[in-house]
């Protein structure tokens, strides 16, 4: 197994396992996090030009009457999430009084006691779930002094201090040349591996890419043709893009998400790992993928699977099966982005990341929680997300 993920820094003098504070959530707090992005992002079911998220702060206090807050971001991307902004909010503010005065004890089921109580307040809403949870998360660990990656950790595999990881970067679809300029941007920038939005024509993609490939002969591309294709059309591309002699590390979602028939045919006949994304939403999608030998991995995502528990959870479980790991994201800022990271960096790692969407908006509206160089990405280490309000200057 390729596991994405380097260290910079030691792990000496830091506690195998750590001792997390009782504290009480006293406040939850919900807001519209609408950030522009600098180009369309266009998938084969959709599009968007402007983030459709949620900002969530939670606030914890210890016995002492310390405070400690924290930030989440519950991301939709409809028509991907059945959510879309308006609900998430509305969620949201209706389940704060019912969170308000929730204990958060350092037992060994704190991760799930945290988790169930936020599906009794948000049970229809996995967006809406994630957002909360990692706030939530983010304020305790912020309150232990520890980040959420060695907390989710625990034991004796703890992350690295400060954990490095190299993502892809997205190419949403479009004709050939706005994706040659746009690829050429992202490689003078630090980026040779592209995820490339399929799903549409396959005939189309193919132009595209051979376009890519042409313009970045060092390019390596991870296809996401987000439920769009049959199995035919989805082998059709595969092999063309093949025969073009790209290199193409994974194929994500080729057939519809209820066509586990037709990812199957494609899994047993491609060269490369097929990923599960749209098909896998919870445990028992987990299941019926290994059952019908439907993907090679599945795609973790925090809105889709309701958080940073059941993530970090469902990633153990698929990896016992054999299966390989996605760290992916809707378009999220940094905060969302950070959640996920700090996930896998409790994993251990991944084979493909894929957190790259604050590099594709025009704006940043946080600091902190990571440093970035090109495709590089090194979380800080810092407590809890280690994130804050705040652009760069």
């Amino acid at each position: 197994m390729v596991v994405a993920i380097g260290m910079s820094g030691a792990r000496d003098g830091v506690p195998a396992s750590f001792e997390l504070p009782a504290v009480t959530l006293v406040a939850l707090d919900v807001e519209p996090l609408s950030v522009p992005l600098r180009d369309p992002f266009v998938i084969a079911s959709g599009r968007i030009d402007v983030t459709r998220a949620a900002l969530v702060s939670a606030t914890v206090e210890d016995a002492a009457g310390r405070r400690a807050v924290g930030l989440g971001e519950a991301a939709a991307l409809p028509p991907v999430t059945r959510e879309d902004q308006p609900e998430l909010l509305a969620a949201i503010a209706a389940a704060s009084p019912a969170l308000v005065g929730l204990r958060l004890e350092a037992a060994p089921e704190r991760w799930q006691a945290l988790a169930s109580a936020v599906a009794r307040a948000l049970p229809e809403c996995a967006v809406a779930r994630a957002g909360v949870e990692s706030a939530i998360l983010d304020a305790w660990c912020r309150a232990a002094g520890v980040s959420v990656a060695r907390a989710l950790a625990g034991g004796e595999s703890l992350p690295p201090a400060r954990p490095v990881f190299f993502t892809d970067i997205t190419l949403p679809i479009s004709d050939p040349d706005r994706m040659v300029q746009a690829a050429r941007r992202h490689h003078a920038a630090g980026f040779d591996c592209f995820k490339v939005k399929v799903g549409r024509d396959w005939r189309a993609d193919r132009a595209s890419l051979r376009a890519v490939g042409g313009a970045i002969p060092s390019a390596r591309f991870r296809l996401d043709a987000n439920a769009g294709f049959s199995a035919a059309d989805a082998l059709a591309l595969l092999d063309a893009a093949l025969a073009d002699g790209l290199d193409v590390e994974c194929y994500e979602q080729p057939c519809a998400a209820a066509d586990l028939a037709g990812m199957a045919e494609v899994t047993a006949r491609s060269p490369v790992p097929v990923v599960a994304d749209e098909s896998f939403r919870c445990a028992a999608d987990l299941d019926r993928i290994i059952a019908a030998r439907a993907a090679h991995a599945v795609n973790l995502k925090l809105v889709k699977l309701g958080g940073p528990i059941a993530s970090l959870a469902l990633g153990r479980r698929a990896r016992a099966a054999g299966l390989k790991l996605m760290a992916g994201a809707m378009v999220e800022t940094r905060v969302g982005l950070l959640a996920m990271a700090h996930v896998v960096a409790a994993l251990g790692g991944a084979d493909w990341i894929d957190l790259d969407t604050a590099f594709l908006l025009a704006s940043d509206p946080f600091d902190g929680g990571w440093s970035v160089s090109g495709a590089r990405i090194e979380l800080t280490g810092g407590p809890g997300l280690d994130v804050r309000r705040g652009p760069r200057e």
